[in-house]
């Protein structure tokens, strides 16, 4: 049966919308700490084979991800995001939060580039993550710029040789 129109059922509602999953900051990034250590404790394993043999296995560093924790945490990245863009600044327990999220976001970024630097991540991979880049310039005349490349690449010693 519908209600009847006009109604006010809403009202005796004792609560609106779902809790929510963090209730305050120190439960967040206890969370946050979970996710970590469970990284840690859960490295991921390669096998190692010679002459079609396995040998044994190598633990590697498993890489901390935004989208990793969110999944550890069973939500997704939308619902974080969309968590730090409805933060009032002016409430002393959202700074409290906001300052939570980046020190999880610093942390992740941390082990990331460490563990490239160290040789135990892809380099390639995380540089393109943590958005750092190797630019080059090139210059050249705005009339012919492809003379400069042409002339830079006929100076290749690798080619066929003219004695």
């Amino acid at each position: 049966m519908a209600a009847t129109k006009g109604n006010q059922f809403w009202k005796a509602r004792s609560k609106h919308g779902r809790d929510k999953i963090f209730a305050t900051p120190q439960i967040m990034l206890d969370a946050a700490f979970d996710y970590f250590t469970w990284v840690e404790s859960n490295p991921l394993t390669k096998q190692i084979i010679y002459q079609g043999v396995v040998q044994g296995k190598e633990e590697l560093l498993r890489a901390m991800t935004i989208k990793g924790l969110c999944i550890f945490w069973g939500v997704n990245t939308f619902y974080l995001n969309d968590f730090v863009s409805n933060l009032n600044l002016e409430k002393e327990q959202d700074r409290d939060f906001s300052q939570v999220v980046n020190t999880i976001k610093e942390i992740i970024e941390t082990q990331k580039f460490e563990g490239a630097s160290a040789g135990l991540l892809n380099p390639n991979i995380i540089a393109r993550d943590l958005g750092l880049t190797d630019k080059k310039e090139l210059s050249g005349s705005v009339e012919n710029p492809l003379t400069l490349v042409v002339q830079e690449i006929s100076g290749n010693t690798l080619g066929p040789s003219s004695e």
